[in-house]
């Protein structure tokens, strides 16, 4: 039983994040992951705050990574121009800390598996090359193991001789799937990952990159994850001034909000995102069949900025000076019973016995009368 609630909460809370297992990788939940050929990558973990003020969004993702890959490339798609740079890893754990569920204790009486007599013994244990027309470099730039470059393009196809030029096939389903930002005219952050040490591949966290862009409503790319061949998890903090929801469910079951409320002053790297921004909603969804995602969240406001917070009961047995509270009362009541018993026998013997009546003789008998 507790095993089982443990497991729960940590499916709920880092279900905060993104969890994938793709080979090859095509899609994360923000953007698109290319490999090198003839390689693997997966997508372990991803986490993503969102930040809307009301004029400007800011996204904040961190991936953590695994496979063989010697370098990747990840493709954003943004509305307006994006300013890049790195972020403060410690940003998630303090997340994480304030949506930490409330633990309550809750007692019961009778006793439970665990709790004596019915005790478990269970223990958990190179020069790039020349870019190809139709697509805009507005800038390059080097942060930390990512080469970042901010693009523009008027078709997926120039899209994909950039990423050609630059090392990195583009696969002809995504290609389809970047229409859409086209015909809206968004823009694309491209970011080249690449491991520090020489010859060695991208593994475990890597560190948080941050976006920023003006945007007249909160949106967060999801149609690239259509991609991906495997089923796909969205866990999203959003920052706001109100409680938000999605405008619809693109294709998967509704989001469960798991965490809604003000946040008191913060430090850290937590304290500019809450900076007039203090409410915030963390939001978990799945998507059992990735094709049907049909594109990317909206966010609004929800109806009423009602608080929520899970709560984790820790079951208690009642006790009463250390002694549990059903034992006393069962013992008490046969203690009772005992008690009237000997009181009911004691009243008896103490009875007295009345002496039998006296037995008084017979009258003699009458002569018997003669015969004749």
């Amino acid at each position: 039983m507790k095993r089982a609630r443990i497991l729960a909460l940590v499916l709920s809370f880092l279900g905060i994040q993104l969890t994938w297992l793709i080979a090859p990788a095509y899609a994360c939940g923000c953007g698109a992951m290319i490999p090198d050929p003839a390689s693997r990558i997966s997508v372990a973990n991803e986490q993503s705050v969102l930040r809307w003020d009301g004029r400007q969004e800011q996204i904040v993702m961190r991936l953590t990574v695994a496979g063989d890959a010697r370098h990747a490339a990840w493709i954003m798609p943004v509305p307006h121009r994006a300013t890049v740079r790195l972020d403060d890893p410690a940003l998630f754990d303090q997340l994480a800390r304030a949506i930490q569920p409330v633990h309550r204790t809750r007692y019961h009486f009778w006793p439970d598996d665990g709790d004596w007599p019915f005790d478990s013994h269970d223990t958990v244990g190179a020069a790039a090359p020349p870019d190809p027309a139709g697509v805009g470099v507005v800038d390059r730039q080097q942060l930390g193991p990512f080469d970042v470059a901010r693009l523009t393009a008027t078709d997926p196809g120039a899209l994909g001789g950039w990423l050609r030029a630059h090392g990195f096939p583009l696969p002809a389903r995504l290609r389809t799937a970047l229409q859409p930002y086209v015909d809206r005219h968004w823009e694309y952050v491209a970011v080249r990952l690449a491991p520090s040490a020489a010859g060695s591949s991208l593994h475990g966290a890597l560190d948080p990159i941050r976006l920023t862009f003006a945007a007249d409503a909160p949106v967060y790319p999801m149609r690239l994850s259509r991609l991906a061949t495997t089923p796909q998890s969205l866990g999203l903090y959003v920052l706001a001034t109100h409680r938000m929801r999605t405008r619809t469910t693109i294709g998967g079951p509704a989001p469960s909000t798991v965490f809604a409320g003000r946040l008191g002053p913060q430090d850290g790297a937590l304290g500019p995102l809450t900076a007039r921004t203090p409410y915030l909603t963390a939001l978990t969804q799945q998507f059992p069949d990735p094709a049907r995602i049909s594109g990317d969240h909206e966010l609004l406001q929800a109806p009423a900025d009602t608080p929520v917070q899970q709560v984790v009961y820790d079951d208690e047995l009642r006790r009463i000076a250390g002694i549990p509270a059903w034992g006393l009362t069962v013992g008490g009541g046969l203690l009772v019973i005992v008690a009237v018993v000997a009181v009911i026998v004691v009243r008896r013997s103490r009875r007295p016995v009345l002496p039998p009546p006296p037995v008084e003789p017979p009258p003699p008998l009458s002569p018997s009368a003669p015969v004749g």
